[in-house]
C-alpha cells in the first residue's frame, strides 16, 4: 500500500485559505488496495523518541464516510455525524458558486448519522441527509452532517453540505431536529441567516454563500454554532431564532474558527490559513454576553476541543507540521490549569472531532479526510485512554 498527498497547484494553495481549502489540499490516494481501518492507526513509536505519546490508542470503530463531530447519548451509545459521499448534482448557472474549490457537485441523500454501541457495533441512525464535494481540481472533499448533540433525549444535526452554491438547492445548511420516528425536522436555516447576516470580514477568495458551519454544541437550552468560513458564533434556539452572539472576523479577521466548547464561557478553536505555520493557532475565550479574548496560543489547526472534570482542555490538532496537511500528524494535546501543555496522543491521520466519554476516556473521528474522497468506509473513531 501506498499513500500519497495530491496537492492542488501553487496558485490554488495561495489561496487557501478557509475550511474547505483544508479540505482541498489533502484529498489522499489508497494506490494498489483499499486501506484497511488497523492500517490507518498511528505508527509504533520510534524507540529514539523521547516525547513517545503516553496514552493508549485504539480502534472503537470503523466504516464511517469522512467522520466529523460526535457526541454519546443519554442511552449509552456514541452518536457520530458523517460527511458522507458527495454527488453528481451541479447548480452552475443557477446560483452564486464557491470560489478557489468549486463550483460544488452534491446530493440531496449522501451523508447519515450513525452510533456506536458500548461494544462497538455500528448502526444508522438517519441517512439519506444531504451531502457535497469541492471541485475535481482541489480533491473532491466532502461534507454533509457536520455536527450532533443532545438536548435531554432529543438529537440535534449539523448540515454543512447543503445550499444551492453546494449543489443542493432545495436544502438549506440549517441545524435539524431527528424525529422519534427517524426523520428530520428543520429548526433554523443557517444558509438564509449567513446571506442576510454578512460578518464583517469574510474571505472573499473562498467565499461560501451558504457557510459550512462545523460545530455545535448545547448549552441552557440552546444550540450554539460556529461558522468557520465566516467566521462567526451563533445561537439557535430550539424555535429556530437565530442570533449572532459574536463576529470573529470583527476582532481576528479570517483566522477560521472551527470548534467550540463550554466550560461557564466558550472556548473557540482556530483552523488557521495555509501553508500551516506550527504553533500559530489559538483559542479564544467568549462571553456568553459576546466579548472575544485570546486565552490560549502556540497551537495548530484545531479542529475539536472538549472539557474534562478536573478543569482540563484537550485540543484536537489535525496536522501539525509545516506546509501542506500532512497524514500522521494530527494530535491531542491538554491543557492543564495552570496553563501547562502536554501531548496525550500524537501520529493520528488528519482526525476531524472529538468528545469525552462517560468512561473518562476520548473518542476520535479519526482519518475524518482525505482517502473517504476516494474509497467509502475508510473513517474511524478512536478510543485514547487517558490518566
Amino acid at each position: 500500500m501506498r499513500i500519497r498527498l495530491q496537492l492542488t497547484s501553487s496558485t490554488t494553495l495561495a489561496r487557501a485559505r478557509g475550511l474547505a481549502a483544508m479540505m482541498a489540499v489533502v484529498a489522499l490516494a489508497a494506490c494498489d488496495q483499499p486501506t484497511q481501518p488497523s492500517e490507518l492507526l498511528p505508527p509504533a513509536p520510534s524507540s529514539s523518541r523521547v516525547d513517545a505519546a503516553p496514552a493508549a490508542v485504539s480502534v472503537f470503530a470503523s466504516g464511517f464516510n469522512n467522520p466529523r463531530g460526535l457526541r454519546f447519548g443519554p442511552d449509552g451509545y456514541l452518536y457520530v455525524a458523517e460527511g458522507g459521499t458527495g454527488g453528481t448534482n451541479s447548480t452552475i448557472g443557477r446560483c452564486d458558486q464557491v470560489p478557489s474549490v468549486g463550483p460544488y457537485t452534491g446530493s440531496r441523500t449522501g451523508s447519515r448519522i450513525s452510533k456506536i454501541s458500548p461494544a462497538g457495533n455500528v448502526s444508522t441512525v438517519i441517512d439519506h441527509l444531504p451531502s457535497s464535494s469541492t471541485n475535481m481540481q482541489s480533491g473532491q472533499l466532502t461534507s454533509g452532517v457536520a455536527d450532533v448533540e443532545f438536548i435531554g433525549n432529543r438529537l440535534y444535526g449539523l448540515l454543512s453540505g447543503a445550499g444551492c452554491s453546494h449543489g443542493v438547492p432545495s436544502i438549506p445548511n440549517q441545524v435539524f431536529r431527528v424525529t422519534r420516528n427517524g426523520a428530520w425536522r428543520t429548526v433554523a436555516d443557517l444558509s438564509r441567516y449567513y446571506k442576510h447576516h454578512p460578518t464583517l470580514h469574510p474571505e472573499p477568495d473562498d467565499f461560501e454563500p451558504d457557510g459550512t458551519p462545523y460545530s455545535m454544541i448545547g448549552v441552557r437550552g440552546d444550540l450554539y454554532v460556529v461558522e468557520p468560513n465566516h467566521g462567526s458564533l451563533d445561537r439557535v434556539s430550539l424555535d429556530g431564532y437565530i442570533t449572532r452572539v459574536v463576529d470573529i472576523s470583527a476582532t481576528f479577521g479570517h483566522i477560521v474558527p472551527t470548534s467550540v466548547s463550554y466550560h461557564g464561557n466558550f472556548f473557540i478553536g482556530n483552523l488557521g490559513t495555509f501553508p500551516v505555520v506550527p504553533g500559530s493557532e489559538q483559542i479564544i475565550k467568549v462571553t456568553r454576553s459576546g466579548r472575544a479574548r485570546t486565552w490560549a496560543t502556540g497551537l495548530t489547526t484545531v479542529l475539536g476541543s472538549v472539557w474534562d472534570h478536573r478543569d482540563r482542555l484537550y485540543v484536537l490538532e489535525s496536522t501539525t507540521v509545516a506546509g501542506d496537511p500532512t497524514p500522521f500528524t494530527g494530535r491531542i494535546r491538554r491543557i492543564d490549569p495552570s496553563g501547562r501543555m502536554t501531548t496525550i496522543a500524537d501520529k493520528l491521520f488528519l482526525p476531524s472531532g472529538m468528545t469525552l466519554g462517560p468512561d473518562g476516556n476520548l473518542y476520535v473521528s479519526n482519518v475524518g479526510f482525505g482517502p473517504l474522497s476516494v474509497v467509502a468506509g475508510q473513517g474511524q473513531v478512536l478510543k485514547v485512554k487517558i490518566n
